[in-house]
Parts: structure tokens; C-alpha cells; sequence
């Protein structure tokens, strides 16, 4: 199985468990997702697992991604978590038979769990059971997107982030502080600091 199939076959089974602990009023908990709350995050999710279970092809535009969430304002908590549960079978199994072209879906699927968890308060949010995967996922993704390139100790491990020349820089950090850092997830600013780049350089998924 590829590792982002992997990884999100392992969120799938550790989110399950929480979204069905929530209360109503966790749902309504805004998320860092601008304007999207914890059910808005969850029918983003839903919609995304459905389209790629399809094999359709889509944009994922902002627009589009809004008009998904919006297609769901009006389905209760049961039927939005009923379409999310059920389509993760088959989005792994897209996944695994993409040969890496739909890679990137099983790692926004775990940064977005992050956010939920983030929102309702559960510990290590963006290091949830799996992150070993989505931290290797993302220093592959960094090098695909050229990022400015910098040698990363994450939890102890050295890599190469970024594009495959001499680096400019070293970050030496924990898991969740990277994947929030690749997600643009408002990481803590004492937990990281690389001379010469900002946050925003380490940005893979806004």
C-alpha cells in the first residue's frame, strides 16, 4: 500500500472515534480554516473522499471547495459523518492504485483532521497516530514543489526539505510544529525558527 494510502487507511480509523465523541457544540467550533467551522471542515473532507471516490475529476478551487460545504449546510451531523465514514474504503483505494498523482488528498485529509482536533481541543493535533508518514509525505511534497531548501531535524531525524540543492538553512523542530508549519497552521513561534525564512517558505498546504 503507498503511504498516503496508508496514512489516511490509519486516520480514518483513529478520527472515527472522535468525530462521534463530539457534541453539537463542538461541530459549531470554528477551525483555522478562515470562516469554516468544525462541520464545515468535516463536509469539506466528506465532499473531497465522494469526488475522489467517483473518479471524478475536479478543481478543489476555493470556490468549489465552498459550494461543496454549502451543498451540506442543511444535512444533520449524522448523514454529513454517514457519507464521510463511508467513503474512506474507497478513496484509499484510488489512492493506492494512483501512482502517487493523488498522493496529496491522504495528506490534506490528516492535516485537516488536525484542524478538527485543533478546534475541540484534543492533544497533539497534527501529530495524531500516522504523523511519521505525513512528515515523510511532506518532505517529499516540499521537494516536488522546489521549496527554498533547508536541512530539517524533525523529532530527532534529519532530512532534506525543499528543493535538492545546498541549503540555506536548518530547522530543528517536533512533528506537530512541522506538519502546522507545511499546513500553515499558526505553528508556535518558539518551537522553530530557520534565519533568513519565514513561515510562509515552509507552506505546502494553505
Amino acid at each position: 500500500m503507498r503511504d498516503a494510502a496508508q496514512l489516511l487507511q490509519i486516520e480514518a480509523e483513529v478520527y472515527r472515534p472522535l468525530l462521534e465523541s463530539l457534541t453539537p457544540a463542538d461541530f459549531d467550533k470554528p477551525t483555522v480554516c478562515d470562516l469554516w467551522s468544525v462541520r464545515d471542515v468535516v463536509a469539506h473532507q466528506s465532499a473531497v473522499l465522494k469526488i475522489l471516490a467517483s473518479g471524478e475529476q475536479a478543481d478543489f478551487t476555493t470556490e468549489s471547495n465552498q459550494r461543496d460545504v454549502d451543498d451540506r449546510k442543511t444535512w444533520d451531523v449524522g448523514r454529513l459523518l454517514e457519507e464521510l465514514l463511508g467513503g474512506y474504503a474507497a478513496a484509499i483505494a484510488m489512492i493506492d492504485s494512483a501512482g502517487g498523482l493523488l498522493d496529496g488528498f491522504g495528506l490534506a485529509q490528516f492535516v485537516h483532521g488536525g484542524d478538527v482536533r485543533d478546534a475541540v481541543g484534543a492533544s497533539v493535533a497534527f501529530a495524531s497516530p500516522g504523523y511519521e508518514i505525513a512528515v515523510e509525505l511532506l518532505h517529499d511534497k516540499s521537494t516536488v514543489m522546489k521549496k527554498a531548501p533547508v536541512i530539517t531535524r524533525v523529532d530527532g531525524v534529519l532530512r532534506q526539505f525543499g528543493a535538492d540543492v545546498d541549503p540555506v538553512g536548518r530547522l530543528v523542530t517536533d512533528s506537530e510544529t512541522f506538519v502546522r508549519l507545511c499546513g500553515g497552521r499558526k505553528p508556535d513561534a518558539t518551537k522553530w525558527s530557520v534565519d533568513g525564512l519565514s513561515a510562509a517558505d515552509f507552506v505546502l498546504y494553505g
